[in-house]
C-alpha cells in the first residue's frame, strides 16, 4: 500500500492546479495523482486553438512532476474507502490517504453509432489523432455547432480544409448567441468556405472504402475523411455516488470545496458549487473555473479555510473573432446588445429579474472583472442604464495559446 498525505484522483488541468496549490501552503508534504490519460497534465484549450496556428506541442505542459508529485498514469480508479481513506485502482494497488480530491472532469456524451469512427474532441490523444488524419484527409465533418464544433472547424479550415458542420440548431452558437449574432456568426463561417447544414441531424455512420459516409435524418449522405464531434460531456461522478456523497448534475461541494465527506474535496468539471454573484448553485467546464477552484482546493486541502467566490469566465477564437464570456451567458434570457460597430465590437448583457446574469465581450478585452462586478450588482439594471458601460479598452484580437 502507498501512502499519501493528499491523493488527488484525476490528471487534469484542475489536478494540476490542484498540486501548485498544496505546494503554495505545504512544501513537504507527499502529492499522489491517479490519472486514466498516458499524458502528464496539460493544458487543454491549446488543443483546439494554439497548436493549429503554428504553436509547439511544448506549451501545453503544465510541468506538475517538477512539484514533488508521484502521478500514475493509465490507472482508473475502482474503489474508494472512505472509512479507511483508501482507494484502490484498476491493477489492484491500493493507495492511502489523509485528503482526497476528486477532479474526475467528464466524459463526452457519444452519438448512438459510429463507435471509433468518431473522435470526441477532448483530450491530447483526441488532438493526436485528428492530426493524423489531416495528414491525409482533405474533407472533414465536425458534429456540433457549439464550444468545441465551432472552434474545431475554424481550426481545420485555418489549416486548409474542407469542413461541413452539422448540428441541429439554427445557427452556430445559437444557445448563447443572440440570434442575429448567430446569424451572423454562421454567414461568416460559409465565407471562409464552411459548409454550414444548421437544423440537421446525423442518425447514423457507415465506411465505404477509406471514407467516411454520414447519413443525416434527410437522407443526405456526407463522405468525408474524418468525422469529429462536440456534443458536451457528462460529469464523471460514479465513484462519488458510490461511496454516497451528495451528488446532482455534478459532485456538490461547500464553500470550502468540501464534499459532505469532510476529507473529501472536489473541483473542476465535475464540481457543482455555489456562486454568491449568481446567487445560485453552478457546475462550470472551462479552463478559468478548473485553474482557480483547483488551486483553492488544494490551499484548503493543505489546511487553509478559503472560500470558493469565483465567478468564472471562458473565451474563445474562431478565425478572426473573439470573445469572452462571464455568468449565464443563455439566448432564453432577456438581451441587450450595446454595440460599437454591428456584429463585430461590444457587450452582449443577459438579464433576468432586472439584474445581469451574464455577460458576452465580443472582441472586447479586459473587462471580465468588470463584468463580475456587474453581475453581483443588485439592480434594478436595465438596457437604458447599461448603455456603454462597459467600453472596450483593447479591440484586438485575444492573443490565445
Amino acid at each position: 500500500m502507498t501512502n499519501y498525505q493528499y491523493l488527488i484522483i484525476g490528471g487534469g488541468m484542475t489536478a494540476a492546479a490542484a498540486v501548485a496549490g498544496i505546494r503554495e501552503v505545504d512544501s513537504t508534504g507527499t502529492i499522489g495523482v491517479i490519472s486514466e490519460e498516458p499524458d502528464a497534465p496539460y493544458d487543454r484549450p491549446p488543443l483546439s486553438k494554439g497548436l493549429w496556428k503554428g504553436k509547439p506541442l511544448g506549451i501545453i505542459w503544465r510541468k506538475t512532476e517538477s512539484k514533488g508529485v508521484t502521478i500514475h498514469l493509465g490507472r482508473a480508479v475502482k474503489k474508494i474507502d472512505a472509512k479507511q481513506k483508501r482507494i484502490v485502482d484498476d491493477k489492484g494497488e491500493v493507495f492511502a490517504y489523509q485528503k482526497l480530491l476528486l477532479a474526475t472532469g467528464g466524459r463526452p456524451r457519444l452519438l448512438p453509432f459510429g463507435g471509433d469512427q468518431i473522435i470526441y474532441f477532448r483530450t491530447l490523444p483526441d488532438y493526436r489523432g485528428l492530426r493524423a488524419l489531416t495528414e491525409k484527409g482533405r474533407r472533414f465533418a465536425v458534429i456540433g455547432g457549439g464550444f468545441i464544433g465551432s472552434e474545431i472547424a475554424a481550426a481545420l479550415a485555418l489549416n486548409g480544409k474542407e469542413v461541413v458542420m452539422i448540428f441541429p440548431g439554427k445557427d452556430i452558437g445559437d444557445r448563447i448567441f443572440p440570434r442575429p449574432l448567430a446569424q451572423f456568426v454562421s454567414n461568416f463561417y460559409k465565407q471562409k468556405g464552411i459548409e454550414v447544414l444548421a437544423g440537421e441531424e446525423v442518425i447514423n455512420l457507415g465506411i465505404r472504402g477509406d471514407k467516411r459516409v454520414l447519413k443525416t435524418r434527410t437522407n443526405r449522405e456526407i463522405e468525408v475523411d474524418g468525422v469529429v464531434a462536440g456534443v458536451g460531456i457528462e460529469p464523471n461522478v460514479e465513484l462519488a455516488q458510490a461511496i454516497g456523497l451528495k451528488v446532482g448534475n455534478g459532485i456538490i461541494v461547500d464553500e470550502f470545496l468540501r464534499t459532505s465527506f469532510p476529507e473529501i474535496y472536489a473541483a473542476g468539471d465535475v464540481a457543482v458549487f455555489f456562486n454568491p454573484a449568481l446567487g445560485k448553485r453552478i457546475r462550470v467546464e472551462h479552463e478559468d473555473n478548473a485553474n482557480s477552484m483547483g488551486r483553492l482546493a488544494g490551499r484548503n486541502m493543505a489546511g487553509k479555510s478559503e472560500p470558493y467566490t469565483h465567478l468564472p469566465f471562458f473565451y474563445s477564437d474562431m478565425f478572426d473573432l473573439g470573445y469572452e464570456a462571464v455568468g449565464e451567458v443563455d439566448a432564453r434570457l432577456e438581451i441587450f446588445a450595446d454595440w460599437k460597430r454591428p456584429n463585430e465590437e461590444g457587450v452582449i448583457y443577459y438579464l433576468q429579474n432586472d439584474r445581469v446574469r451574464g455577460v458576452l465581450l465580443w472582441n472586447v478585452w479586459e473587462q471580465v472583472e468588470a463584468a463580475r462586478q456587474l453581475i453581483a450588482e443588485p439592480g434594478p439594471l436595465t438596457a437604458k442604464n447599461l448603455k456603454g458601460r462597459l467600453p472596450a479598452k483593447i479591440s484586438q484580437l485575444k492573443t490565445d495559446v
